[in-house]
């Protein structure tokens, strides 16, 4: 056995200052490690986008992830608004390209506290109604993704405090909401004194060259966010940032901005396979640039019917469209989750809800429920004065 003195001080082993950046990183708002390697991520501003992407439970730092969109619907546009709001409300730096400045205002706001609770109640009776079904379709409707049991929300207090909030579609967020910066760049050059784009620097790389300078001179434990909602839309984006030696050089730059900032930025963008169809040379370029690569699709609507559901019934739980994952950030040696296989073979949907967000789920088909109005046999009717 060992003996030493009583009453003497042990002396504190010196902290290297490698361990004080790493405080000081995991000390950043919106940030967590990886339950699986330790790495720092960051929310997406869904919960169930965040449980999606390789078992992190989050978006890691110095990864992207690229939304494509089928139809004419902007399913893509909302989750971007989740990852710019949560970005905002966390305190983060976001830069969007394509928008100016009043974009901020289009972003939906925090729910509060009745809303929420008033959602599990909804969620809660929603559940006991589809009790009296069989329970193996009641497992197929519950079942989430691999590593869903994670914890995506930490006890309420301190915005702060909360990894991913939950946001409301129907209401902006407010101004005393914001706690980060938002830097907007135009996606298209300016215009001549003919009506002609000017020879200035083009947009894609101006933007480039704006996030660079920003992450240069940002303190080193600040987190940063880059948005690009609908890239290479004609109704942004002009004919010569479309080019794909601009759509390239832009690519490569952002993946090499986020490998030189490993530990402060992340980036979220959506494209419109509609226009840019997976087939195209330049689509598949832009997915293999991108660390992660999910697909909307979705479904065509239904006639309109004359009454308006109940909300928590099962017309409000219908899925709007399916999710097809073909690539998730963070695939390296030594695996990126549990069961990666699941993500890939699994037909997953998507629902977006005002209160609840998009929640994306397993997909399955809705078991066969029994008539409320059956005919009654004719002997079992009793017509009036007749007694049989």
């Amino acid at each position: 056995m060992s003996f030493r003195k009583r009453n003497t001080v042990i002396s504190a082993p010196a902290v290297s200052p490698q361990a004080s950046t790493r405080a000081e990183r995991q000390s950043a708002p919106g940030t967590r490690p990886s339950p699986l390697d330790g790495r720092l991520t960051t929310s997406t501003g869904t919960a169930s986008l965040d449980t999606l992407l390789a078992g992190h439970a989050g978006l890691p730092l110095g990864s992207s992830v690229l939304i494509e969109e089928q139809g004419t619907t902007d399913f893509a546009g909302v989750l971007l608004k989740y990852y710019a709001a949560e970005g905002l409300v966390q305190g983060h730096h976001v830069h969007v390209l394509g928008y100016g400045s009043n974009w901020k205002h289009e972003l939906p706001a925090i729910s509060t506290g009745k809303t929420s609770s008033n959602v599990s109640r909804r969620i809660d009776s929603a559940s006991e109604d589809r009790m009296k079904i069989a329970w193996r379709y009641e497992t197929l409707g519950n079942r989430t993704t691999p590593n869903a049991s994670l914890p995506i929300r930490e006890k309420e207090g301190t915005s702060t405090d909360i990894f991913c909030h939950q946001f409301d579609l129907s209401k902006r967020l407010s101004p005393s909401s914001i706690k980060g910066t938002l830097t907007a760049s135009p996606s298209s050059a300016p215009l001549g004194s003919n009506f002609e784009p000017s020879k200035a620097a083009s947009p894609l790389k101006s933007f480039i060259k704006s996030v660079q300078t920003n992450l240069t001179s940002s303190p080193p434990g600040s987190i940063h966010r880059v948005v690009v909602p609908s890239f290479l839309s004609p109704t942004l984006y002009g004919g010569g940032s479309c080019c794909p030696s601009e759509v390239l050089q832009f690519l490569h730059g952002l993946r090499g901005l986020l490998r030189q900032h490993s530990g402060q930025l992340t980036a979220m963008l959506s494209l419109p396979t509609s226009l840019y169809p997976r087939h195209t040379g330049l689509t598949r370029w832009i997915e293999l640039l991108c660390d992660g690569t999910v697909e909307l699709i979705p479904l065509p609507s239904g006639p309109p019917s004359a009454s308006v559901p109940k909300p928590g019934s099962k017309e409000t739980d219908r899925a709007q469209g399916m999710v097809k994952v073909y690539a998730l950030p963070i695939y390296h040696e030594k695996g990126g989750g549990g069961a990666e296989g699941n993500y890939f073979r699994e037909n997953l949907s998507f629902l977006l809800s005002g209160s609840r967000g998009l929640v994306i789920q397993p997909y399955s088909l809705p078991p066969l429920e029994e008539e409320d109005n059956k005919e009654q046999s004719p002997a079992s009717t009793v017509k009036d004065g007749i007694d049989f």
